[in-house]
């Protein structure tokens, strides 16, 4: 049904079906409804992350308010775990054991994808389109109920380490990053990346993932005097990176990983240091950016802006972590209309691994793969530069297996 739906609003026509389904026995699935449950930030530092949740669920209103899946409505109950791996586990047990999920989706975070992946594995529990690019969680033979969406986290770390290989000159490379397997996994594939000007980096400081500020590793980096600075933090720390190099007086290229690079992010650092700062900031991409010229008279970003407006009204309609969130809640709704009108979490699990997948919501030259042994669904991104007010892409689509 989904398809049809955005298909036919994009087209400026509106198809609702008439299925109804049978009641199932499996947990989360009525005759009426699935239910979907998730845990994210909502609160704390990494409250920015929000926004992928609530775009999801923008999207989820949409799709019902159009005659549901199936003819079922999707109810998703999104869990706030402040971003606290302990917390993620008890609102996690809750969402199953209590509120009887079908499947646990979108929930974001490394360490908190990796501390309830046992618990969803052992009671076959899907855990689908977790927002990480950690490479272990998507361990075919130890975890066969999870699959991820975002690109690998070791891939993108080699995107900008490609990249800054190619730079004329020598270099000096800093790199702040999150003491936890992500961050980890970012820094490994930057220095695969640079090959061998890896040697170019001056510098590395890993910050705990639950500190109150990274000041201190910041001042190290700067000590430096690198003309690099490759700045893996977290939105909240990556802020307060942009902020305490600029108090430094030290103005190296930046460099922010996908995940910290909202155009809302990236003004309000703008804001607080100087235009000069950040501008030329890189980082990559693999949703169409709302606020990026080239999809100005697109129709899914229209289609986008008007479910914001009607089913999120308080969100900021530019930032694309909401477009993330409609994009992952497009897959999912696509999985369960492969299902059929008997939903098992089987089913559901073996159609996720079998996508092959246009989403309106990624640039065309973008497809969503999955199979038995791929779990990560996005293998592609593009390189983008701060241009002062947005982003701009440019250069070749990476490849990210």
């Amino acid at each position: 049904m989904r398809r049809t739906v955005v298909l036919a609003v994009l087209g400026g026509l509106l198809a609702v079906p008439g299925a109804t389904a049978r009641t199932q026995d499996t947990p989360g699935v009525t005759a009426t409804k699935i239910v979907l449950g998730a845990t994210a930030p909502l609160s704390g530092a990494a409250s920015a992350f929000a926004s992928v949740e609530r775009g999801a669920a923008a999207y989820f209103a949409f799709v019902n308010a159009h005659g549901g899946v199936n003819g079922r409505t999707i109810d998703y109950r999104i869990s706030d775990d402040g971003f606290d791996p302990s917390r993620t586990v008890a609102e996690t047990r809750k969402l199953v054991e209590q509120d009887k999920v079908f499947a646990i989706f979108n929930s974001l975070g490394t360490e908190q994808n990796l501390a309830v992946a046992p618990y969803l594995n052992e009671s076959g529990v899907p855990q689908l389109f977790a927002a990480t690019g950690v490479d272990s969680l998507y361990d075919a033979k130890k975890y066969p109920w999870t699959v991820g969406y975002i690109p690998s986290f070791t891939a993108e770390g080699r995107v900008y380490g490609r990249y800054l290989a190619s730079l004329r000159g020598s270099h000096r490379i800093a790199v702040l990053a999150p003491n936890d397997e992500g961050g980890n996994e970012l820094v490994n594939g930057l220095k695969r990346g640079l090959g061998k000007k890896a040697s170019q980096i001056a510098g590395i400081e890993q910050y705990d993932p639950l500190a109150t500020s990274v000041q201190s590793e910041v001042s190290k980096l700067a000590a430096t005097h690198a003309d690099v600075f490759v700045n893996l933090g977290t939105p909240a720390y990556a802020l307060q990176a942009f902020v305490g190099s600029f108090k430094l007086g030290w103005s190296p290229r930046m460099v922010v990983p996908a995940y910290s690079s909202a155009s809302s992010i990236i003004k309000i650092g703008q804001a607080s240091t100087s235009p000069k700062q950040i501008l030329g900031t890189i980082s990559t991409v693999f949703v169409k950016d709302p606020t990026d010229p080239r999809w100005a008279k697109d129709k899914t970003v229209a289609l986008y802006r008007s479910i914001m407006k009607k089913y999120n009204a308080s969100g900021d309609v530019k930032d694309p972590y909401n477009m993330y969130g409609m994009a992952v809640a497009y897959t999912m709704v696509d999985v369960l209309e492969k299902v059929g009108k008997n939903p098992t979490r089987e089913n559901v699990m073996k159609a996720s691994l079998h996508l092959n997948e246009s989403n309106p919501f990624l640039p065309p030259e973008i497809r969503v793969r999955t199979s038995p042994t791929d779990r990560f669904p996005v293998e592609q991104a593009r390189l983008i530069r701060w241009l002062g007010a947005r982003w701009g892409s440019f250069g070749p689509v990476y490849s990210l297996r």
